[in-house]
């Protein structure tokens, strides 16, 4: 199968497009490339041939001869809709409904999409995908209009899928540390503590980067009927956990680092999430990592690495920081397209 994935040069992209390649399929690639500088370690044994080019200004004939788009490529994550949300909307809602017809023009007959969790926003209980999704930033309004728009152009010829991840986590060579487990891991490995800055009550649901890595591949090996405009929420029930839970998993697996807590924070972000129907369309889906082994494996990155405290701050795996870098720098204009060198 010849795939078409979007961030390639992300975070997931850079878990994915390595075991896309290992199963045999063709992998195109395509990135901006904003966040090149944030290679933490040497974990791709092959990476595909990537365009370097905005989803915004692919065509027609870039998708030409594919058969499935696998589309993850967009600005991440909340605090990023807090400083640009007209640009957000721009790239995460109209640029990646623009891509699905692109791709239903071009004859492709696959599209997966990474949607979130963060749909479900705020809820009680435990949700799953009949429930209302209840988005509270810009990130996470621009995937539900995505599945909003995109939803009714399935027919016969094109089969979207909408992948509702869990908060991701886990090493990647094109690391990120403005994600939960990770950021309260790079703290425990380089300040031996975890001082939260609030009571850490609100639910999170987690999930691999390789686990969704592997969700993927399957709905691209699954029967074309049993995906068609699915929405498959990705990971498990017993990775449900409060924000606390995390960090105390987190601490145990890094000797000595002690754990503190603080007021409930002004977030109400949370949410339980459901994950029974991922396991009845996707027969054999099931998730490798939890917590604890993601800490350990990170762990296990930083003495390898000698991560320092530098690295771990810095602007090359935080997202937020290396897109204001861009923008005060002037590498990028206000619309996030690169500019020309002089």
């Amino acid at each position: 199968m010849r795939v078409l994935v979007t961030g390639t040069e992300g975070y997931l992209g850079s878990l994915l497009a390595p075991t896309l390649l290992t199963e045999g399929h063709d992998v195109l690639g395509v990135d901006t490339g904003f966040y090149k500088q944030g290679w933490l370690y040497n974990g791709s044994p092959r990476t595909p041939e990537t365009l370097v080019r905005d989803i915004r200004h692919l065509e027609v004939g870039d998708l030409e001869g594919v058969d499935a788009v696998v589309h993850m490529a967009e600005l991440s994550n909340d605090p990023i809709g807090d400083l640009i949300g007209d640009v957000t909307y721009d790239i995460n809602h109209h640029g990646s409904v623009r891509l699905a017809h692109l791709a239903k023009q071009a004859g492709v007959s696959r599209f997966v999409y990474m949607s979130s969790c963060s749909v479900y926003g705020v809820a009680d209980g435990t949700v799953d995908e009949t429930a209302p999704t209840n988005p509270q930033t810009a990130y996470a309004r621009c995937k539900a209009l995505v599945e909003r728009d995109v939803t009714p152009m399935a027919d016969d010829t094109f089969s979207p899928t909408f992948l509702r991840n869990a908060t991701a986590f886990g090493a990647s060579p094109r690391m990120r540390f403005d994600i939960v487990l990770n950021n309260l891991a790079g703290l425990a490995w380089t300040e031996g503590r975890i001082a939260m800055t609030s009571d850490g009550t609100p639910w999170r649901p987690l999930v691999h980067g390789l686990d969704i890595a592997r969700a993927i591949r399957m709905v691209l090996a699954a029967p074309r009927e049993d995906v068609h405009a699915q929405v498959l929420n990705v990971g498990s029930e017993e990775q449900n956990y409060t924000v606390r839970q995390i960090a105390e998993i987190v601490a145990g697996e890094f000797p000595g680092c002690e754990v503190s807590f603080g007021d409930p924070s002004a977030d109400n972000r949370s949410y339980r999430v459901a994950f029974d129907k991922i396991r009845s369309v996707l027969p054999g889906y099931a998730c490798e990592w939890d917590a604890q082994k993601g800490a350990a494996q990170l762990r296990r990155v930083f003495e390898d690495i000698d991560l320092d405290a530098a690295t771990f701050t810095g602007r090359g795996h935080t997202r937020l920081k290396q897109i204001e870098h861009l923008i005060r720098t002037g590498q990028v204009d206000e619309q996030l397209f690169w500019k020309v060198a002089a």
